[in-house]
């Protein structure tokens, strides 16, 4: 590819490509410790080839226009996510959960999830849980609202740093791998985290498709949650109003469901601002370079 033609292409895409190069070159590097290196490999050259035709053919119909502007991209996050299974635990094997614990004491002078049981009930569980999950609907719904708009400069701008976001925090969870509360100190618990109707089922879904990846520092629902809000409250000001508050619920619900240490919320928030300041730092900077042409 020649500059002028990467110059041409939107921040959000080189970002997913270059991120895939880095994992397939992490992945040949420590072939010897992951398990079965050519599936990361095989994975992460698939969707690079597949993101390189994008570029090539992004316009040719309505449809291959919204795959290259959102659903390709939400599939990357989501493969990639999924890939990290087969590659922290057999890269990094230390896991920092006794240091985020004892931070955690240190701060509280006790364990946060532990000391939540006493305002824990089955409804406010049940709350907290579809809190927790509308994660997963915060980023692709300010997306769909910004591409039925029309809004191409903002849903390419909201598109770059939500996924800058998703990107750090995977590479927060590969060089600091911890469990979370709700493997680590289980045994502190009281009671079980029981709910009425819906977070059983919820958490039930969320393990099955999440697994154990050791992805709790920093807490990635935390850092794109805030970033999904300031970018909304920035382009979409209706749909920060709602944001807002299940914001709020869905960090809250990081450490009352047992997903993170308070500690992680904390790396989280430190994870958005950086995501904020270095994109907006990089994104001026490939600006610059394409109204100058080079």
């Amino acid at each position: 590819m020649t500059s002028g033609f990467l110059l041409r292409q939107r921040t959000a895409d080189l970002l997913n490509i270059f991120f895939l190069l880095l994992l397939t070159t992490l992945t040949a590097v420590f072939r010897q410790k992951v398990g079965n290196p050519a599936l990361p490999i095989l994975l992460y050259s698939g969707l690079i080839l597949i993101q390189v035709l994008l570029l090539l053919v992004k316009e040719r119909g309505k449809f291959l226009r919204l795959f290259h502007a959102l659903i390709f991209p939400t599939i990357s996050i989501l493969l990639i996510f999924d890939s990290l299974e087969w590659l922290v635990h057999d890269i990094n094997p230390r896991d920092i959960d006794p240091l985020l614990i004892k931070l955690d004491y240190m701060l509280f002078g006790g364990y946060p999830t532990v000391m939540l049981e006493g305002i824990m009930a089955p409804l406010l569980t049940d709350l907290l849980q579809v809190a927790y999950f509308s994660y997963y609907f915060m980023p692709v719904s300010l997306g769909v609202i910004l591409y039925r708009k029309g809004r191409t400069e903002e849903l390419d701008r909201s598109l770059f740093f939500i996924m800058l976001c998703f990107y750090l925090s995977y590479v927060g969870y590969l060089l600091f791998p911890a469990l979370g509360p709700r493997y680590t100190i289980a045994h502190l618990q009281s009671a079980d985290l029981g709910g009425l109707f819906l977070a059983g089922p919820l958490q039930n879904l969320l393990n099955s498709l999440e697994g154990v990846k050791r992805d709790a520092f920093p807490s990635g629902h935390t850092g794109v949650a805030l970033t999904v809000l300031w970018l909304a409250w920035k382009y979409e000001r209706k749909l920060g109003y709602v944001l807002a508050p299940a914001s709020a619920a869905l960090i809250f619900s990081t450490v009352y469901c047992r997903y993170h240490y308070v500690i992680d919320v904390i790396g989280g928030i430190a994870l958005a601002v950086i995501t904020l300041l270095t994109g907006e730092i990089f994104y001026g900077y490939r600006s610059q370079r394409i109204n100058s042409g080079r």
